[in-house]
C-alpha cells in the first residue's frame, strides 16, 4: 500500500473533503476478498467524511480529526443526501473490439442458442473479422468512448480481455496495446488480459492442438516480454477449449509469471470450476453450470467467483451462477457486466448489481462487497483499491442515493452524482 509521507499526529492539509454523507460505505477492513460473514460488514457509517490529500485518502470516519487542516484551496464536497462508495471495479471486460452484433437479435429471439451461431460462423468469429479490419486509431476511439460511459457509472478500474485476434496475432497485440495507451491516456485504470484461447479459429477445427501448441510456443513468451497483459484467460467450454487444452496454456502463463483466469462452466459442466482450483487461478468466470464439488474446490482454494448476470440475461438462458450457494460454501464473490459485442453490450455496472440483487437474490452487503473489494481481488489490487481507508488510493464514487437499497430498488438509471479517480475529480453529474 502506498505510504503517506506523514508521521501520526502531524498535520496533513486536505485537498478535497466530502462531509455530512448520509451513507459511506467504506469496506474498511482486512486487504483480501470478503467471504462468510464478512460481506455483511460493508463499514457503512452515517453521517460520514472522507478527507483526500492528493491521490491518497486521509480520514474515512465519523469526526474529522483535529490534524486535518482545511483551507481555502480545499474542495468541499456536500454529500447530504448522497450515498458514497469506494469507486467500482468492473473486473471482467471484452472493451477492445471492433464492430457490433446487433444481427443476432433475431436469431436470440428464435431461440438459436450461442453455440449453434458460433458454430454457424457467426457470434465471436463476425467480432474478430470487424476487429481485425479496424485500425488502431478505430479501436481506441471506440473503446475511449466505452471507458467514458463506464465513468459515468462509477468504474474506475476493469480488467480488458484480448481474443478477437485468436490465430491472428498481430491483432491480439494491436487489442493490447490499445489497452495500454487508454490504461496511460484516461482516468480509469485497465489491466489487461491475454486471451488468445477465445475460440478455436476455423482453419485449425480439425487440429485444435496445434493452436494450443501456437499460443504456448509463439504466443504467451511474446505477450510477457513485452509486458502487454497481467494475466491470460482461457475459454473453457464445450466446442472451445477442453478441460486438457485449458490446463496446459494456463500452467503455460503461470509458468511465465502471468496470473490466470478461466471462462469455466458457463454452458456446459465440464469441471471448469475444479480445474480453477486444481490450477490456483485467481477467478473462475461465469460459472453458470459449476458443479458443487466445483464451488466446494474453489472455496477451499479461495478462487474468486466472478459472475456476469448481464450475460445469462442477454442470452435469454434462464439460467444464473449459483450466487447465493457460493456465498454459503464460502467462496468470494465479484460482479463484472462482461461487457462485449454479443453477449453482454452493456457498460452499465449500476445495472448488473440491480440484476444480482432482483435476479440472483443477492443482498445489497453482498452486491456491493462483489463490485468493490472483491472486484479489487480479482485483479490483485485489493492492497491499493477497493476500499475506502487511510492510505489507499482515492478513487471514490458519490451516488445521488439517499442509500445502497434504493441504487438497487430504482433500476435502469445512472444514479451517480460524482466521481474521484486518483484524488481528482473526473465525473460531475450534470
Amino acid at each position: 500500500m502506498k505510504k503517506l509521507n506523514c508521521r501520526v499526529g502531524e498535520y496533513m492539509k486536505a485537498s478535497i473533503l466530502i462531509e455530512n454523507i448520509d451513507n459511506l460505505i467504506t469496506l474498511q477492513g482486512k486487504n483480501r476478498p470478503r467471504t462468510g460473514k464478512e460481506i455483511y460488514d460493508i463499514g457503512l457509517i452515517h453521517n460520514g467524511v472522507v478527507a483526500i490529500a492528493d491521490d491518497i485518502i486521509i480520514f474515512a470516519g465519523s469526526q474529522l480529526p483535529s490534524n486535518i487542516v482545511i483551507d481555502e484551496n480545499t474542495i468541499v464536497i456536500e454529500g447530504k443526501g448522497k450515498t458514497v462508495t469506494p469507486g467500482l471495479i468492473d473486473s471482467h471486460t471484452h472493451l477492445v473490439h471492433g464492430g457490433s452484433r446487433e444481427n443476432e437479435l433475431a436469431l436470440k429471439l428464435k431461440g438459436v442458442s450461442y453455440l449453434d451461431i458460433l458454430a454457424a460462423g457467426g457470434g465471436i468469429h463476425s467480432t474478430l473479422k470487424a476487429t481485425q479490419e479496424a485500425s488502431f486509431d478505430e479501436l481506441y476511439s471506440k473503446a475511449k468512448k466505452s471507458l467514458d460511459t463506464m465513468l459515468s457509472f462509477g468504474i474506475t478500474t476493469i480488467e480488458s480481455k484480448s481474443g478477437y485476434g485468436i490465430d491472428d496475432f498481430s491483432t491480439e497485440i494491436k487489442q493490447l496495446e490499445v489497452a495500454k495507451k487508454l490504461n496511460q491516456n484516461h482516468p480509469v485504470d485497465i489491466i489487461s488480459t491475454f486471451m488468445g484461447a477465445h475460440a478455436i479459429p476455423i482453419e485449425y477445427m480439425d487440429k485444435p492442438d496445434d493452436f494450443v501448441d501456437t499460443i504456448i510456443d509463439e504466443m504467451l513468451p511474446v505477450v510477457v516480454e513485452n509486458d502487454l497483459a497481467k494475466y491470460c484467460d482461457v475459454f473453457c467450454e464445450e466446442g472451445v477449449f477442453t478441460i486438457e487444452q485449458s490446463r496446459k496454456i494456463l500452467l503455460k502463463a503461470k509458468d511465465l509469471g502471468l496470473g490466470i483466469k478461466i471462462h469455466a462452466d458457463e454452458i456446459k459442466t465440464l469441471g471448469g470450476a475444479e480445474l480453477a482450483a486444481e490450477i490456483g487461478c485467481t477467478s473462475a468466470d461465469h460459472l453458470v453450470a459449476a458443479s458443487d464439488i466445483g464451488i466446494k474446490q474453489m472455496a477451499k482454494r479461495r478462487v474468486i467467483a466472478n459472475l456476469l448476470p448481464g450475460t445469462s440475461f442477454n442470452l435469454q438462458t434462464d439460467k444464473y451462477a449459483n450466487a447465493k450457494k457460493m456465498i454459503e460454501e464460502g467462496v468470494p464473490v465479484a460482479l463484472s457486466t462482461d461487457y462485449n459485442p454479443g453477449s453482454c453490450p452493456t457498460e452499465n455496472i449500476q445495472l448488473i448489481m440491480s440484476f444480482a440483487s432482483l435476479i440472483m437474490k443477492l443482498t445489497p452487503e453482498e452486491v456491493i462487497t462483489a463490485v468493490t473489494i472483491n472486484g479489487a481481488a480479482s485483479l490483485g489490487i485489493e492492497e491499493t483499491h477497493g476500499s475506502i481507508q487511510e492510505g489507499k488510493i482515492a478513487d471514490i464514487v458519490i451516488f445521488d442515493a439517499p442509500n445502497l437499497e434504493y441504487m438497487l430498488y430504482h433500476f435502469g438509471i445512472n444514479h451517480t452524482d460524482t466521481v474521484i479517480k486518483d484524488g481528482n475529480i473526473v465525473y460531475e453529474m450534470k
